[in-house]
């Protein structure tokens, strides 16, 4: 959003006509000094949303309907029963929310079809900015001594998260804290999105990945990010256009996060067959996250007080070591093992998937997202999300040997059927559409699908004959290539589309020509991120509760391009 737009949509803001209770008539007389009841709603309500620059943004914006005293007496009781009930119904306190959240509905971006430029960008410029992004990654590591990532609020909520399935999320979170946030959080959408401070809150944007323009970002380390930033990494050295002096370099940063991953990270944890396993969790204890103290104590407040490991972190974590050639007996254990202990089968601990707001597909064969800690703790409730999925199969297929997953019946069988998951999503068509997807984009999935096919294609042929008799993988791969070709870069993109696209183009065997639009995309806006970094930072990963919490980062988007655009040139090359 350029600085004129901005200010015409303050304006609006600030001078709209009020016509009902705002959010603070409506809360404040319970939540603003309350005596009694949950601390932590209130603590949160004054930290998230009472705040003076919330406040002056939403002070016209009022909801009509409220002026019935009928209506707003039930929505105030149901915020008294969320501070003062020792256990509160959650279901009756989300009613009233969720028929004001069915009062408007979001959309996800639609892109127009953009025209197709006929020839790529010449090698020497592709080379450029490959170089560019793996020195923007290098000098972030040597600042920093980590590569940082960053969250940010989009306080308009998620367009998938509608009145329905926020009362899902309220009944099936396991945290009082999580369940007061994500109450209030939805409450505060919908005075957004039915006022001009919208504009504000959620502008326009180009391509489907959403631009992290929020002036409040939350700068943090995990795993997670290190894991791919490693792979980054690697792909910069393996192109050969890294100088002696960055060669070294990222091999030093490479072994120190292939540190952070398995020593700092690790956690152990107990699998449904009692046996302990080390795992690797998303955020470390203190101070390894890196977070300020102003969000340190922000991140406490808004209910994240716990954080416990879960399957997709420890998987890309031990994708990535293994890449590296990382030898930590961690390694040798068959995490497949573990993981089929939240596998889901259909009928028998179905339950385990507590907050279904993606149960439009069949979760049959699916892995769940968050693990119980050795304590039992599981604060957020859990989900399932497909991409994860992706990311056991490729790091099973990249530990093949090592797990003995072929010579073992039980561990064959839970890869055939997170397989048999997949394949019914692509078949289905699910796969394309954003509401099937719990953290991350239907073009991201396709990015992940094919590093997954790129590691299940890296098999002998006998391997992938015992994984996959009935060609699944082959059938995957025709539909998320269609999607890819005919969908996504036949539309405008940005830069973070772009890099996608490549991904999965060149891991899929693509026809180099549709390379063309998504290299040109990346070759014409490359300094777009100003002084410091080529690129902007845009939606790598997302939440849908409390609210929608987007990840991601100026460095994410140099290793998504870094990888992108070396899977393009080895192309091209051929």
């Amino acid at each position: 959003m350029n600085l004129h737009a901005f200010a015409g949509a303050a304006y609006r803001a600030l001078t709209a006509r009020k016509d009902g209770p705002s959010l603070y008539e409506v809360c404040d007389p319970i939540l603003n000094q309350p005596q009694r009841g949950n601390p932590h709603i209130a603590n949160f309500y004054r930290t998230a949303l009472g705040n003076p620059a919330l406040r002056t943004l939403l002070r016209r914006a009022g909801l009509p309907e409220l002026n019935d005293s009928t209506r707003l007496n039930a929505l105030r009781q149901a915020l008294f029963q969320a501070r003062d009930d020792a256990s509160p119904d959650w279901e009756a306190i989300g009613r009233p929310v969720a028929a004001l959240i069915d009062s408007f509905a979001l959309r996800h971006p639609q892109p127009a079809p953009a025209p197709l430029p006929r020839r790529p960008p010449a090698l020497a410029d592709i080379a450029r900015v490959i170089r560019a992004c793996g020195a923007d990654l290098l000098g972030s590591f040597a600042r920093n001594g980590f590569i940082p990532t960053y969250a940010a609020f989009n306080l308009i909520g998620d367009p998938d998260l509608t009145g329905r399935e926020f009362l899902m999320a309220l009944t099936g979170l396991n945290s009082r804290g999580y369940k007061n946030s994500t109450l209030l959080f939805n409450l505060a959408r919908v005075f957004i999105a039915r006022s001009p401070a919208a504009g504000i809150v959620n502008p326009s944007w180009s391509g489907i990945a959403e631009p992290m323009w929020a002036p409040v970002q939350i700068r943090h380390r995990s795993a997670y990010y290190d894991a791919f930033f490693i792979e980054a990494l690697l792909a910069f050295v393996e192109t050969g256009l890294a100088s002696p002096g960055e060669t070294t370099a990222a091999r030093g940063a490479i072994s120190a996060m292939v540190e952070f991953c398995l020593k700092t990270s690790r956690e152990q944890v107990r699998g449904a067959d009692g046996t302990v396993y080390n795992v690797v969790t998303a955020l470390a204890p203190a101070p390894h996250p890196r977070f300020s103290r102003f969000f340190a104590q922000i991140k406490q407040d808004l209910g994240f007080g716990i954080y416990v490991p879960d399957c997709d972190t420890t998987a890309c974590s031990f994708s990535a070591a293994t890449q590296a050639g990382a030898d930590d007996p961690m390694l040798d254990q068959p995490l497949v093992d573990f993981y089929a202990g939240y596998q889901v089968r259909a009928g028998v601990n179905e339950p385990c998937v507590t907050v279904p707001i993606n149960d439009t597909i069949d979760y049959e064969g699916g892995i769940a997202t968050w693990i119980d800690s050795l304590a039992g703790e599981r604060p957020f409730g859990n989900d399932l999300d497909p991409t994860l999925n992706l990311d056991v199969l490729e790091v099973s297929f990249r530990n093949l040997s090592r797990w003995k997953i072929l010579e073992t019946r039980e561990r064959l069988e839970t890869i055939k059927r997170i397989v048999a998951f997949q394949l019914r999503l692509a078949v289905s068509g699910a796969f394309a559409d954003p509401r099937s997807h719990i953290y991350y984009l239907p073009e991201l999935y396709c990015a992940y699908f094919g590093r997954c096919y790129a590691a299940f294609m890296a098999l002998p042929p006998p391997a992938r004959e015992a994984i996959d008799p009935g060609g699944a993988f082959g059938r995957i791969r025709a539909r998320v290539l269609a999607f890819v070709e005919d969908d996504l870069i036949s539309r405008e993109m940005n830069v973070f589309d772009a890099a996608l696209a490549l991904i999965a183009l060149g891991h899929l065997g693509g026809e180099t020509a549709s390379f063309v639009p998504a290299l040109h995309c990346i070759v014409t806006r490359f300094g777009e991120g100003g002084r410091r970094h080529p690129y902007r930072a845009y939606e790598w990963n997302k939440m849908k509760t409390p609210t929608r919490i987007l990840v991601g980062g100026p460095e994410v988007t140099s290793a998504f391009v870094l990888m992108g655009l070396a899977l393009a040139r080895r192309a091209m090359a051929r």
